[in-house]
């Protein structure tokens, strides 16, 4: 994270260490004390992830939606878990738990004025697909448009809300009680930026916003880098308000879909990277969150992207050290990729701790480039190269980290549908292309102290996720 800003996984080796105990002894007041802060589902969820039995996933969706943001978040952090916990932590990205329903036809009139079901010919009631957030209905509207209703669930917002807030108060006493919190850095910031983000994912109109920015960008960029095998789905944004979303029946099959039934070839997954990669380290705009769920593809092998309300930002000093590690990386140019990768440092290392660094690295990535991702996983690879940067001083904050997440995804649709091929090298050609974008001579140069230090100073100027 930024300087002043500290994530969950920066106070949880304190957490996870202090006395138990003692902290529940001195804020229980009450049992309806304890009750309200949710002290135990806390305690609960810092042991599933110090634990030596794999994580259990489905208890961490149990306890609630803040335990599954900050699980999230810990996923991204082998600098504090070990990298196999990671690994396993992150199949909270894609795995949706088994959600009931609610009554859309109360949801509907909650949302919705008089005149919205006049506009439809026809509305399927029961869903085709629920989620924690919300759930969609397939409908048809009086010009005969196939489309879908995306809505929020009544009263979801409002147990987060209480969650995070049960959450803050038993921070504050924590805070108070333990002094040695104080020494980590802000946990209440983090809490309020999970907050904020939450809040704004279950905001659908910013799944109009985020769809306006891409479709912008890519007509912005479309002589440098076209992307005709690129659309996103209509959305009907006068049916649609913050609870509802109209949009385009999308039927292309999804990528999911695509690997599970072995119909996805291996220069489709190199045309997703293309035009993901564009976006991610060309323009340092993005689909915040795409999985394979979230992205179809038809029989002409163009892409649809859905679900555009987290949009990512990447300063430039960021996605230039991730685009030139791996731009050198496939090169087979190491010591520049390694340098690259030193330029997020907020300060150089120098001596010991540049030398441990190198040859963690080199030890690393010896015999790396040429290998299948059978054999060695990016995902297992970047889990490991992100500790070693950050024990030499590299800051990976929360405009970092879905680069490394999108990498991630990409690494697990290799895997599942072409493990015998060496990925890195196959970005090759698509890296030399991203470079029209991007100013390969000062890959290796870093940001200047000033505008990092303002940069630290306002976040927004840096990072702006749209969730």
């Amino acid at each position: 994270m930024t300087s002043g800003t500290t994530s969950f996984t920066d106070i949880l080796p304190t957490l996870l260490n202090y006395p138990i105990e003692e902290t529940k002894r001195k804020l229980i007041y009450s049992p309806r004390m304890l009750q309200n802060m949710r002290l135990g589902t806390l305690i609960k969820f810092a042991r599933e992830l110090k634990g030596k039995k794999p994580v259990d996933i489905d208890k961490i969706q149990s306890m609630g939606l803040l335990a599954v943001k900050l699980g999230q978040i810990c996923a991204l952090r082998p600098d504090l878990l070990e990298p196999d916990r990671c690994i396993q932590l992150q199949e909270l990205y894609s795995r949706a738990p088994t959600i009931p329903s609610e009554n859309f036809e109360k949801l509907l009139a909650k949302y919705t004025d008089e005149n919205f079901r006049s506009e439809f010919k026809h509305i399927e009631t029961v869903p085709f697909a629920a989620a924690s957030i919300g759930q969609i209905h397939k409908a048809e509207l009086n010009d005969g448009s196939r489309v879908v209703i995306k809505i929020i669930k009544g009263d979801f917002k409002k147990s987060f809300e209480r969650d995070v807030k049960r959450m803050k108060r038993w921070m504050k006493m924590g805070l108070f009680f333990n002094p040695k919190l104080k020494k980590v850095g802000n946990p209440i910031g983090l809490l309020n930026h999970i907050e904020d983000y939450t809040l704004r994912e279950l905001n659908l109109l910013n799944e109009i916003t985020g769809k306006e920015r891409l479709e912008n960008l890519a007509d912005e960029y479309s002589e440098k880098f076209p992307m005709p095998k690129l659309r996103f789905p209509k959305i009907w944004k006068n049916l649609s308000n913050e609870n509802v979303l109209v949009m385009e029946e999308v039927k292309e099959p999804t990528l999911e879909s695509h690997l599970n039934s072995g119909t996805m070839e291996w220069d489709d997954l190199l045309q997703l990277f293309r035009i993901h990669g564009a976006y991610m380290f060309g323009m340092g705009v993005f689909h915040g969150d795409l999985h394979p769920g979230n992205a179809m593809m038809g029989e002409d092998k163009n892409f649809i992207f859905i679900d555009t309300g987290a949009i990512c930002e990447a300063p430039d000093h960021v996605r230039k050290a991730l685009f030139g590690f791996f731009y050198f990386l496939a090169k087979g140019e190491l010591k520049n990729a390694f340098d690259a990768m030193l330029t997020m440092a907020d300060v150089a290392p120098s001596g010991k701790t540049l030398q441990t660094y190198y040859d963690s690295m080199f030890e690393l990535y010896d015999g790396f480039v040429g290998t299948s991702v059978s054999e060695v996983s990016l995902t297992q690879q970047m889990m490991k190269t992100v500790k070693a940067a950050v024990l030499a001083g590299c800051s990976f904050g929360d405009e970092a980290f879905p680069i490394i997440r999108s990498l991630m995804y990409m690494d697990g649709m290799v895997l599942k549908g072409h493990p015998n091929v060496d990925l890195i090298s196959s970005m090759g050609p698509y890296l030399d292309e991203f470079a029209t974008l991007i100013d390969t001579s000062t890959l290796l140069e870093r940001a200047p102290t000033s505008a990092r230090k303002m940069m630290d100073k306002n976040p927004s100027l840096i990072s702006k996720t749209t969730a």
